[in-house]
């Protein structure tokens, strides 16, 4: 079954990082995303861009309307996201508590109930 890991975070977080405690923090979650992706549960792992960066477009008059976004006011807002295919929801469990810091923030675990077919 496929699961989505979700982190939320938000600037102050980031900055509360100093400049010399980055590389090890990337270092731990690229070494978690290389574990899970050689035993194939990893699917992928995406980092976006600052909630400033974020647009909400709807369709008007048949063409993009393009806003500011992001949607929804909030202090956080979803920072990453990683898709996961494992055998069990015990498994997806352990290996969101395994996310370099689940100890200290939550990871959000989605099921997905759907995929639509890559051949058509």
């Amino acid at each position: 079954m496929k699961y989505v890991a979700m982190i939320y975070g938000n600037q102050a977080k980031w900055d509360s990082f100093s400049a010399e405690a980055w590389p090890e923090a990337i270092a731990r979650q690229e070494a978690f995303n290389e574990k899970y992706r050689q035993t194939g549960e990893l699917l992928g792992a995406y980092g976006l861009a600052d909630a400033a960066a974020a647009m909400l477009v709807r369709r008007k008059d048949g063409a993009p309307a393009v806003t500011d976004g992001p949607y929804l006011e909030t202090k956080e807002y979803l920072a990453s996201f990683y898709l996961l295919d494992c055998e069990s929801e015990e498994r997806a469990q352990r290996i969101a508590a395994d996310m370099p810091f689940a100890d200290v923030e939550p990871v959000e675990l989605w099921p997905i109930l759907h995929e639509s077919a890559a051949d058509l």
